[in-house]
């Protein structure tokens, strides 16, 4: 039975370790990184009842949507899928598609 309890109390020590390194990086989080000229943080996505998408600026990309999901990555590999198939690129490799 001790050997429970200083399982448990070892965890929320754990647990109240973590929450306090969460807390610490919280302002960090809060930094936009991406500030346009007029002083507002990037617009990086958006999101519907339809779907959502959204980039990187000069970054990756994605869209995702009830027919399916595509993505790239600038020079880099690009892809879809939807519910009959899929197709991808790589660069200097090739493109290969499945299904219909």
């Amino acid at each position: 039975m001790a050997r429970t309890k200083a399982s448990l109390a070892s965890v929320l020590l754990m647990g109240a370790a973590a929450a306090s390194i969460i807390a610490g990086a919280s302002p960090a989080a809060a930094d936009p990184g991406c500030v346009n000229p007029d002083g507002t943080t990037c617009s990086f996505g958006t999101t519907g009842p339809n779907g959502a998408s959204g980039s990187i600026p000069g970054g990756p990309g994605g869209t995702a949507g009830p027919g399916g999901a595509s993505g790239s990555i600038p020079n880099g590999p690009s892809g879809s899928a939807w519910p009959g198939g899929a197709s991808g690129c790589i660069p200097y490799v090739g493109c290969y598609s499945v299904g219909r």
